[in-house]
């Protein structure tokens, strides 16, 4: 069974607003490592989607992008994914198929089958699965920040319980960001 893997950058407080933050060579070599090793398909809503395609796939083909770059919009680029939106009209991506129906039925579905884990990215459909009970396991990755402002992880979710998180790895990168490792107890 596949487990769903909420995997974000925040800042000190709470803060995962993408503009508030720096992803450098190091902290990219960590996501595409994670999307090569653990991912078997990425879920997103329209706002997450839209703000990586097409970018990152046009980062994997342009020839004069970093090679840390091009890494990790290669690694995006080869993975489906799948887009929860009303909105929507289509999508850009070859890999991408969106939903419109019930996410609580498509999560349960994709985690019974085979393959590598599910990663969920952004702030409104994980917090939403989270409300669910169906997120496994959460990586987030923590900045030297305090942003003041911004979209705050989990805004707006009301869980009913408080959930239990075990850490079961930690990381340090030179830039003082802080990769933590969650599994649900």
């Amino acid at each position: 069974m596949r487990n769903v893997i909420y995997a974000i950058n925040i800042t000190l407080d709470g803060c995962c607003d993408h503009t508030k933050q720096v992803a450098d060579d190091e902290l990219l070599e960590h996501y595409t490592r994670l999307l090569r090793e653990d991912a078997g398909v990425l879920v997103y809503g329209r706002k997450t989607y839209q703000l990586m395609v097409p970018y990152w796939p046009d980062v994997a083909k342009d020839p004069s992008s970093t090679k840390v770059d091009k890494e990790f919009g290669q690694a995006f680029d080869s993975l489906n994914k799948i887009v929860f939106s009303r909105s929507l009209a289509s999508a850009e991506d070859k890999n991408t198929r969106i939903v419109r129906t019930n996410l609580r039925d498509e999560i349960l579905k994709l985690k019974q089958e085979q393959g590598k884990n599910i990663l969920v990215g952004g702030v409104d459909v994980p917090s939403q699965l989270m409300e669910l009970g169906l997120v496994d396991e959460c990586r987030f990755v923590v900045g030297p920040i305090l942003a003041g402002e911004g979209r705050r992880l989990l805004e707006g979710a009301s869980l009913r319980e408080s959930l239990q998180l075990k850490l079961v790895e930690s990381k340090i990168f030179k830039s003082g960001c802080v990769a933590l490792r969650y599994l649900k107890q």
